[in-house]
């Protein structure tokens, strides 16, 4: 399999860490990086983020134009949103993108996977399907697809990977009932999950940033223990 385009920023040398960060519909792997000072704390162990661009796609809601996208978009109703086929594809895309850091010396263990959006429906997607636990799952402003067959996906394995999630509450996009059924959904199948709700669009927000930063950096300070 060919390997996606990223964009990366290391923030030292000889990385111990790694977080992939997956963009939203229309966007590319550009869209996150200007975060990253607003991120990353002093203290943390050297990280690589990687930033991948989504293939170009013709999107069916978008009167078929082409763009990147992690699936197709056939329908607004959240239940026949994502292109099945498109998401297993962007599935596989991403454990390839993983296994590479994990060539890097770089353990399932100390890998994070993020996302916005449809990046997000991704990451819980594949989060889902883990048989080798990533450090954690962050999902921002998003919902897991394909719920009705999500648990026949579930690996048993995959419930150790702790998740954080957040969602506006005046999301026109992604309904914010739907980020919060999404989460009561993996809590209800194991996961631990931390929810955050914040009074704002289809968007990310400086609050949001400081949360996340304090909840990996809580992971970090567990497994230097």
């Amino acid at each position: 399999m060919q390997l996606l385009e990223t964009i990366e920023r290391e923030t030292g040398a000889a990385p111990a860490w790694s977080v992939l960060w997956l963009h939203g519909l229309g966007a590319d792997g550009n869209d996150f990086v200007p975060i990253l000072p607003e991120l990353v704390r002093r203290d943390w162990p050297a990280m690589r983020f990687v930033f991948p661009h989504a293939p170009l796609r013709a999107v069916t809601i978008n009167n078929g134009a082409r763009m990147r996208a992690w699936y197709d978009i056939r329908d607004f109703d959240l239940a026949n949103r994502a292109d099945e086929q498109g998401v297993a594809e962007s599935i596989a895309q991403v454990t390839a993108l993983i296994d590479r850091e994990i060539a890097r010396g770089i353990p399932a263990s100390r890998i994070f996977l993020a996302g916005f959006s449809q990046g997000g429906a991704i990451t819980l997607a594949a989060g889902l399907r883990r048989t080798e636990p990533l450090a954690g799952l962050i999902a921002l402003s998003t919902y897991l697809p394909g719920v009705a067959t999500a648990a026949a996906a579930l690996a048993p394995a995959a419930r150790a990977q702790p998740l954080f999630m957040a969602h506006g509450t005046a999301d026109p996009v992604v309904p914010f009932a739907a980020g919060e059924q999404s989460a009561a959904w993996l809590r209800g199948h194991g996961f631990e999950v931390e929810f955050h709700r914040y009074p704002m669009p289809h968007s990310v927000c400086i609050e949001e940033i400081g949360a996340l930063a304090e909840w990996i950096g809580r992971r970090l300070a567990t497994a230097a223990g």
